[in-house]
């Protein structure tokens, strides 16, 4: 037992005669060049209200500035990390060749507008992203989950050509920016393309029940699983804001955007609280973000659902590349700091600060303040604030007094800065479509609303737990496909 409980301490590489590949280096400073470039690019850009077309093929608008600014940065901090933590690996300029080649692919896929183009590099960026899964190719578990996610990926891409095609059909045009300037009804041929739309963002994103890709994903290198969660699964709501003109022509496919959004985001939290492993935690979470935000694009505002990915793709950028982290600072006697009763005064700190923060969100936004869909968006905020400002009564160390003080303090100016950062991402994505189109109100939107607050009870009061039938049923939902489960340490240790 000694190897096991002995400590390697990391420090800088050892030196050795066999020359190093300046690959890694190169690309690296590549990346943050582009990163510098797309900056300039986005200032000169935001200060023009029309897009920029190239060679008929590419349109270069708001939000293709705002992803190139975002994906650069999430590559450059990827590269840069990968560098120390892919050292010695026998495939090092592969990997870096495949983590560039997907930088450069997405950063294309966002500002094309041929739909053949479109359907080209949406496949490319699987087939980059699959050999990312499999890097370790002498690993049986890795071939596997890359061939696992190929066929999720590959179906995609051919979901994504028939809808394409059907829209082709109905409408004669070739172009993205066509295709959103068409006048849509909504005709049997029309829901046919949007299902099929929807179908293949579900696929790229990771919803319930096509989460087991990214579930058994996780043989990846932690450099690239951290490009996929914060890059990769963004790309379904990218693709429903390039199409929202589309999407938006028929209320009732809003409300099914809805319901596959909410059901991920609840039943991934629940995926969430049966994991021991940190990886599979921050899988089942990206499900359930990704979740909420096809929640907000199926409720008209897709620049809200933008600024959750960009959010959402720093956080779990940060959570994979500090992974290693989490487990070294686990209780080494396996006991844990036992949680304080939240009390009255917990209780009610926590409740009148999460409605001050939904008040907030909603004056600074604007998104609340009429009796549409937005409501639901603000009690989304309020919701969460509730949980996050509970989690804080019960496990902060500080005294009372101070804890409950400090709740408002810092939560209230954090929602504040969320909405600033939310309008000035809706104002950066100029010259796209329908970045807001607030829906009415319908009872399916309160019975999602009311399914969210259950579920909020549920999973607060642990009452979950002490069913076995439901244990049972998220652990085989967690479950990675077969043959990409590590069963003994030796397995890995082998390569």
């Amino acid at each position: 037992m000694t190897d096991e409980t002995k400590f390697t301490r990391v420090g800088s590489l050892p030196k050795t005669t066999t020359a190093t590949s300046r690959l890694p280096l190169v690309l690296t400073r590549i990346v943050w060049v582009l990163w510098a470039l797309s900056l300039v690019v986005a200032t000169l850009r935001l200060s023009s209200s029309e897009s920029w077309s190239l060679l008929g093929l590419f349109s270069i608008d708001g939000l293709t500035v705002v992803m190139w600014v975002v994906v650069t940065f999430f590559s450059g901090i990827v590269h840069s990390y990968s560098r120390r933590y892919m050292a010695g690996d026998s495939a090092l300029d592969k990997f870096f060749g495949n983590v560039f080649a997907f930088t450069l692919v997405v950063m294309a896929l966002v500002a094309t507008d041929s739909l053949v183009v479109f359907v080209a590099l949406w496949l490319t960026m699987g087939l980059v992203m699959s050999a990312l899964i499999g890097h370790v190719d002498a690993w049986d578990h890795a071939r596997t989950a890359a061939t696992h996610a190929l066929r999720y990926f590959t179906g995609s891409s051919a979901l994504l050509a028939v809808s394409f095609a059907a829209l082709w059909w109905q409408t004669g045009a070739s172009t993205v920016s066509a295709v959103a300037s068409a006048e849509i009804e909504p005709s049997g041929a029309v829901l046919f393309a949007v299902a099929m739309l929807l179908l293949a963002a579900m696929i790229q994103s990771a919803l319930l029940p096509f989460h087991t890709w990214l579930l058994s994903s996780m043989t990846a290198p932690t450099p690239a699983s951290a490009l996929m969660h914060a890059g990769f699964v963004n790309a379904g709501g990218i693709l429903l804001l390039r199409f929202a003109p589309v999407v938006t022509a028929d209320g009732s496919f809003m409300l099914a955007i809805v319901a596959v959004g909410a059901t991920s985001a609840l039943v991934g939290k629940l995926l969430k609280s049966v994991q021991t492993d940190v990886k599979g935690k921050l899988g089942c979470s990206t499900v359930g973000q990704m979740g909420f935000m096809f929640m907000q694009a199926g409720l008209g505002f897709f620049g809200a659902a933008i600024t959750h990915l960009i959010v959402h793709g720093f956080y779990k950028a940060y959570q994979f590349l500090s992974a290693g982290g989490t487990v070294e600072h686990a209780s080494p006697d396996g006991t844990y700091a036992a949680k304080q009763p939240v009390g009255v005064v917990g209780f009610a700190v926590t409740v009148l600060t999460a409605l001050a923060g939904g008040v907030l969100f909603a004056v600074t936004t604007g998104e609340g303040t009429a009796f549409d869909s937005g409501v639901l968006l603000a009690g989304l905020v309020v919701l969460t604030t509730m949980h996050a400002t509970r989690e804080m009564v019960r496990h902060a160390a500080l005294p009372a007094f101070l804890r409950y003080g400090a709740i408002p303090l810092v939560f209230l100016p954090a929602i504040g800065v969320y909405a600033l950062v939310y309008k000035a991402i809706e104002h950066a994505l100029v010259g796209v479509p329908f970045v807001t189109a607030p829906t009415e109100l319908t009872p399916v939107h309160a019975v999602v609303a009311a399914a969210f607050v259950l579920a909020y009870v549920t999973i607060e009061s642990g009452v979950y737990r002490r069913s076995t039938r439901l244990y049972m049923a998220l652990v085989n939902a967690t479950r990675p496909a077969s043959g990409t489960i590590v069963t003994t340490r030796e397995e890995y240790n082998e390569h």
